[in-house]
């Protein structure tokens, strides 16, 4: 089943998603600490959708290496980076790992402590992934819901509704990339209040992603473990983020380094010719050299430039303070 198959949910007014939200803030979010320390936020009130496939038991126990890669998610969660200050702003980051692993500790969690740092209300996004026996659909399903339940808290963390956006790394990027152009598919029963509202974000960070999954970029761990070994072109096409852009796409950075080993440049570039063509708002930053994998930036190369570069892209366009 594709995305372009799925059925987009009816739009709430206005009104009726404030409400929603103030309601949802007293009741769902776990105690949340603005002294620095990160607080979990369970993403779903119980089981997450879509079974285990065949006789797989359910992942487990969830480990960290060393250098800060999670495997073996069975509990899809939010990790809130709260500072004692907000300026309204929020930003789901999700590191990347090829849908096999998370890299917190070489990204999201680093960036998520510089985004406090700046009174962002960081959520770093602990998800699930296919190759531990969840469905194909785990990794968007829990990216569509965290947006959803941020949404919903923005009373509880003093956000402001138009200020929420996303950053992924790498396979995370492609993630987030999914989440900014279809963020009207319908992934997965409702399960509360928080589902009727809207799962796009306000704008979005791709820091090297894989964005798509056609040739002759189709090398990719991330594309193998979505659509498998030998996809067919529309299943390809249909995890091509560059493929779904379209008018409603929210404003996109985007910061790759031309020597990227793993995710060939021509990723951003794709996306960035896609979000033009749209009239999309967008800023692309090549770096000459730094490969991939370097979060906030490799020591001595161009790449510990793009926090900056996003932070004043961000604030021209009214998303930070």
């Amino acid at each position: 089943m594709t995305h372009d198959a799925l059925l987009a949910r009816p739009a709430l007014s206005r009104r009726r998603a404030l409400g929603l939200a103030a309601a949802l803030a007293a009741t769902t979010a776990a105690p949340a600490h603005a002294d620095g320390a990160p607080a979990d936020i369970a993403l779903w009130p119980g089981a997450p959708p879509g079974p285990l496939s065949g006789n797989v038991p359910m992942p487990g126990p969830e480990t960290l290496s060393a250098k800060g890669a999670i495997t073996r998610v069975s509990q899809p969660r939010l990790r809130v980076y709260r500072p004692a200050t907000p300026n309204g702003a929020a930003i789901l980051t999700i590191a990347g790992g090829g849908y096999t692993h998370i890299e917190v500790g070489m990204e999201t969690t680093p960036a998520s402590h510089w985004l406090q740092s700046l009174g962002v209300t960081a959520f770093e996004l602990i998800y699930r992934m296919p190759q531990d026996g969840w469905p194909q659909a785990a990794p968007f399903q829990d990216g569509q819901r965290a947006l959803r339940l941020i949404r919903a808290q923005a009373a509880r963390y003093g956000l402001r509704a138009d200020r929420i956006g996303v950053m992924g790394f790498s396979a995370g990027g492609h993630l987030a990339g999914m989440l900014e152009t279809r963020p009207q598919a319908s992934l997965y029963p409702p399960q509360d209040a928080a589902d009727q509202l809207s799962a796009r974000p306000d704008f979005a960070a791709l820091i090297y992603p894989v964005v798509t999954f056609m040739p002759p970029l189709d090398h990719t761990r991330s594309r193998r473990e979505i659509v498998g070994e030998h996809p067919s072109e529309a299943e390809s096409a249909a995890f091509s983020v560059e493929r779904l852009v379209d008018a409603r796409t929210p404003p996109t950075f985007l910061a790759q380094a031309s020597d990227d080993p793993i995710s060939s440049v021509d990723n951003s570039k794709r996306m960035y010719a896609a979000l033009e063509a749209a009239h999309v708002p967008a800023e692309l930053h090549v770096f000459p050299s730094g490969g991939h994998g370097w979060g906030m930036g490799r020591p001595g190369s161009d790449t510990t430039t793009w926090p900056a570069l996003f932070a004043t892209w961000a604030k021209a366009r009214g998303f930070l303070q």
